[in-house]
């Protein structure tokens, strides 16, 4: 027994949605980040509903999107930062996604896994291991608002996964998306700043403002938007929920 993952299926491919390069955002330095197609969650401050169907995408195989990151590979070691696998929700296709993850892992690249958790179980030890960060989206600290923002899904799954990481050691930036009216309380705050701080591993929490930049992607694909009517937070807000986080030792951005 070698204890590695049997190699992968030949032309094994996914729904990608895009991929784009951010600086600083979906993980360290410079990233090549990868949207897959497909999501089980209906988040109500979601900004990408063109990434909630796997039929939204394109089939790409892994070598085809190696090869993107190929290109890449040099700018991305210089920028001192990797690749970024995203979505919608990677882990709703675990195979692809783990074998990507994989072969940049072997390109010297730092990898990163954007998720919501609610399919962590998904997630096998091989693509854990093939993962140097994982950006962890807690949406909530109590099921009941966690059913509000999600549309669907448990809070259960996201918490199970976060301690598995944190049994791991792999290193998480926890996600937590701020929307008055929604996830402002301040014991659904406390109840995640809670989590994060009994994780080992948590490097830091990133309170990520609502905006309704994609309110457009709504409109174009003849939807609501559920937050149409709700303003982002102030900075007073900002600074009571930052202030929350940060009280618990948490580095927060």
């Amino acid at each position: 027994m070698t204890g590695r993952p049997p190699p992968a299926p030949p032309h094994l491919d996914g729904s990608v949605h895009s991929w784009d390069t951010s600086i600083g955002v979906d993980g360290p330095g410079t990233r090549l980040v990868v949207f897959l197609a497909g999501c089980p969650l209906r988040c109500r401050y979601c900004h990408s509903p063109d990434t909630w169907y796997g039929r939204s995408g394109r089939r790409r195989t892994v070598d085809e999107m190696v090869a993107t990151v190929a290109r890449y590979r040099r700018f991305l070691g210089v920028a001192g930062g990797g690749v970024t696998v995203s979505g919608g929700e990677p882990l709703l296709q675990p195979a692809f996604t783990g074998e990507l993850l994989r072969r940049c892992h072997a390109l010297g690249l730092h990898t990163a896994l954007d998720t919501s958790g609610f399919l962590g179980d998904r997630a096998d030890d091989a693509l854990l291991d093939a993962t140097d960060l994982v950006l962890l989206d807690v949406k909530a600290g109590s099921p009941a608002t966690y059913r509000r923002v999600t549309g669907t899904g448990r809070l259960g799954p996201t918490l199970r996964f976060a301690r598995r990481l944190a049994a791991r050691g792999t290193p998480m930036w926890i996600r937590y998306v701020l929307v008055p009216g929604l996830t402002d309380d301040a014991d659904e705050v406390a109840r995640v700043a809670d989590l994060a701080a009994g994780l080992a591993g948590v490097r830091r929490v990133e309170v990520l403002p609502f905006h309704r930049l994609g309110a457009h992607k709504y409109a174009e694909l003849g939807l609501a938007f559920p937050l149409a009517d709700t303003a982002p937070p102030d900075a007073e807000l900002l600074a009571r929920v930052r202030g929350q986080f940060a009280a618990r030792g948490l580095t927060v951005t």
